[in-house]
């Protein structure tokens, strides 16, 4: 298997929305296995965001990697059923990549960039400045673990992000 491009080349947000996977062929799943974790059908009183400070695409993989980081964590500090946990954002952007033949005698069959299209590689989810990309609810206690694991998961992500209390500020003992 081929190692991912970094993630220079499509985290910008430059181009319009390419989203409609119905006319594109062989779109790959997002890795993105579970959207909400924990107790999820307990009322927590506290609610803390993950805030991106900037516009950014966030690439499938990057968003499951702050998901297993800040999930393992809450399970860790919260148990089971202490905490809900969701991510925000979905990926629909699709990622393209155009595969230039390579090595030698790739002069004869390449066309350089002509018609260079490319080929769907994976999605990413388009993120606004402003915008909450994962939410934690936890009781008032273990707040301090709730603002740990989504700091965590901000370091999988490729956008300087803000943990932001929305809900409960009052319960939490400073």
């Amino acid at each position: 298997m081929a190692s991912l491009r970094p993630n220079r080349c499509y985290r910008d947000v430059d181009k319009p929305p390419y989203t409609r996977k119905e006319y594109v062929k062989g779109v790959p799943q997002p890795k993105v296995v579970h959207f909400m974790m924990g107790n999820l059908s307990a009322e927590f009183p506290v609610k803390v965001n993950l805030i991106a400070t900037r516009p950014i695409q966030i690439r499938h993989n990057a968003l499951e990697a702050a998901r297993v980081a800040a999930n393992k964590y809450l399970t860790k500090m919260c148990g089971r059923m202490g905490y809900k946990f969701q991510i925000r954002v979905y990926p629909h952007q699709i990622l393209r990549e155009h595969k230039m033949a390579t090595g030698a005698g790739a002069d004869r069959i390449s066309d350089g960039m002509r018609l260079a299209f490319g080929k769907p590689i994976g999605t990413a989810a388009r993120v606004r400045e402003g915008q909450a990309i994962m939410t934690v609810w936890v009781n008032p206690d273990k707040f301090p673990a709730a603002k740990e694991a989504l700091r965590r998961a901000a370091m999988k992500l490729p956008v300087p992000c803000r943990v932001v209390i929305e809900q409960g500020k009052e319960l939490i003992k400073q």
